[in-house]
């Protein structure tokens, strides 16, 4: 019973992330969608949010550290080259090409699709031995996956193009996850909080993800009226204006994820989001006039069956993790004070937060 409260306690406390999480998730989602059919240079806005996420990142490391009045984690460029690198770029390529993908796909296909990272995320996970090998946890994926798979099926125009963006994207953020996972858990680089991570990851980003822009963008930004040929300038300031607000759904969304991840696991993360993308595809019914099957419905049926799974999983596992449960709280501060969080407060729980979380 005791146990049983305290897992209620910590889902309590967690619900609220969670709903955050969505709300930007969600929000982003269509705002992308909405962005591409009058601007259709998504690497362009890609970059331009990286930097505002950069510079408000840095407003917030600015902000925490007047007022607790401790300098906040720095990492030199061979660090961040060293060690954030991998997981820099794996993160602007992985929403690189899922914006890219809007081009071409519908909400329905993008959220199909890019459903199967936790596939790619678990494939990874067990790599970096992050994650134990259950058959449990195989049966849990499988039946979330196939679950979305049957809630889309023949339910959006198929676009060969756009989905191998969206399956890229979905790859890259198996390895992307996994890797942020692991370099949060470093304590001696002391990157647990999200915004000093984020504020690290996004000059990499840009830098990563430029040439690509220069590429396939460079030369038709060039001669677009959207942008540098414009003849009002009206039309100018609600660009600008659009640009600003999915840099702040991209920062919210950002901040919420690296939250999350940082409390649990990439893949308990990813599942947590599936009943997230079931909303995205039942907005998209009312919204976007997507039509659904029996069949469709059958598949949100064993999708949450799947969570359903993994919901009692983890409560029958909550008595073998009691016995780790005072290291992982000694590691995670409360959110709030997790954004005023003292550097050197990591390095003193080097050990703990070395060793993988298991769920």
């Amino acid at each position: 019973a005791g146990a049983g409260g305290a897992a209620l306690g910590r889902a309590a406390l967690a619900a609220p992330l969670v709903l955050l999480y969505y709300g930007f998730s969600i929000g982003i989602t269509f705002y992308n969608k909405w962005l591409m059919k009058s601007f259709p240079f998504p690497l362009l806005v890609t970059l331009l949010h990286l930097l505002l996420i950069f510079a408000l990142a840095a407003l917030a490391r600015a902000l925490a550290r007047c007022h607790s009045g401790r300098p906040r984690a720095a990492l030199s460029w061979a660090d961040c080259l060293r060690r954030a690198a991998p997981a820099a770029l794996s993160t602007s390529l992985d929403i690189g090409l899922s914006n890219w993908s809007f081009l071409y796909v519908t909400v329905s296909l993008y959220t199909m699709t890019k459903s199967s990272a936790i596939l790619f995320i678990l494939l990874f996970s067990l790599l970096f031995k992050l994650e134990e090998m259950r058959v449990t946890l195989l049966l849990v994926v499988l039946l979330i996956a196939g679950g979305l798979f049957m809630f889309t099926y023949k339910s959006t125009q198929f676009n060969a193009q756009g989905f191998v963006l969206v399956l890229c994207a979905s790859f890259l953020g198996g390895i992307r996850w996994t890797l942020t996972q692991i370099l949060m858990q470093k304590a001696e680089l002391g990157l647990q909080n999200p915004i000093d991570i984020m504020f690290h990851l996004q000059p990499l980003m840009f830098l990563g993800l430029f040439p690509l822009f220069a590429v396939f963008e460079g030369l038709p930004l060039s001669i677009s009226e959207k942008l540098f040929r414009f003849h009002e300038a009206g039309m100018l300031f609600s660009l600008v204006g659009k640009l600003f607000l999915g840099g702040i759904l991209a920062f919210g969304l950002g901040f919420s994820e690296f939250l999350l991840v940082s409390r649990t696991s990439s893949l308990t993360l990813s599942i947590a989001g599936i009943f997230k993308e079931i909303c995205i595809l039942f907005l998209a019914t009312h919204l976007l006039g997507d039509r659904l099957s029996l069949l469709n419905w059958l598949g949100f049926a064993v999708c949450l069956s799947g969570i359903s799974l993994h919901v009692v999983l983890k409560a029958m596992n909550s008595k073998g993790d009691k016995a780790l449960e005072p290291h992982k709280e000694a590691s995670s501060d409360p959110d709030l004070e997790l954004l005023l969080r003292h550097p050197e407060h990591g390095e003193e729980e080097e050990e703990v937060v070395e060793t993988p979380q298991q769920h």
